[in-house]
């Protein structure tokens, strides 16, 4: 068995918050930890995506994601934007990986300039000075010319750009389906071994 990782996962603003939800649930209910960072319009996505009313404290997100997801103690820690104090702050404690999903063009061009205004952005930044995966779902469309200049810097510098852009060669089925397809990608990112999705060339009995 693979050992637990610990994960950054950062909410923005940006449309696809089932996406993060989705990977939340996943990484809970597969034994690692997770950091979870959020803004305040990530709440408002969530509330218009999902009709999810995520609360505004850390603490009483942290109690609510608990239930929701009946995560064992110890698995998930909750800090707002601005919580400096966060292990992820600093490059002494790093996570094993990042996420941001979804990730905003605005927190993508931060992160890309180093702002560090934020957690978020202070916890990416983290992540490239200490030479840790870090991986973006963008969910937009159409890219500006901006967009793609800041996504190629960051890829230079070896961040890893994973746009939230399902596939279709398994037959999906349902939206959920839809949402697996990326989360597996992500998941295989983070060498985290999932079977959400047949892969490329299997049938679903090939994962039995």
């Amino acid at each position: 068995m693979n050992p637990p990782k610990t994960i950054t996962l950062a909410l923005t603003g940006a449309s696809g918050m089932p996406y993060a939800m989705r990977l939340l649930e996943y990484l809970l209910q597969h034994g690692n930890k997770v950091y979870l960072l959020y803004s305040q319009v990530a709440q408002i996505v969530a509330k218009q995506e999902m009709d999810l009313t995520l609360p505004s404290r850390s603490r009483d997100l942290e109690t609510y994601l608990y239930e929701r997801y009946q995560a064992p103690q110890g698995s998930l820690r909750v800090f707002g934007r601005e919580e400096w104090f966060a292990p992820v702050a600093s490059g002494s404690n790093p996570a094993d990986a990042m996420v941001v999903c979804p990730c905003t063009m605005g927190s993508l061009a931060a992160i890309a300039m180093g702002l560090s205004d934020n957690l978020i952005e202070r916890a990416a930044d983290v992540m490239l000075k200490e030479n840790r995966k870090l991986i973006l779902v963008p969910r937009e469309t159409p890219f500006s010319a901006i967009h793609l200049e800041n996504m190629l810097k960051l890829s230079r510098l070896g961040c890893v750009i994973l746009p939230a852009n399902p596939g279709f060669y398994h037959h999906p089925q349902t939206v959920q389906d839809l949402v697996d397809f990326v989360v597996a990608r992500i998941l295989d990112h983070v060498d985290i071994p999932n079977d959400l999705m047949p892969r490329w060339g299997e049938t679903p009995t090939d994962q039995e």
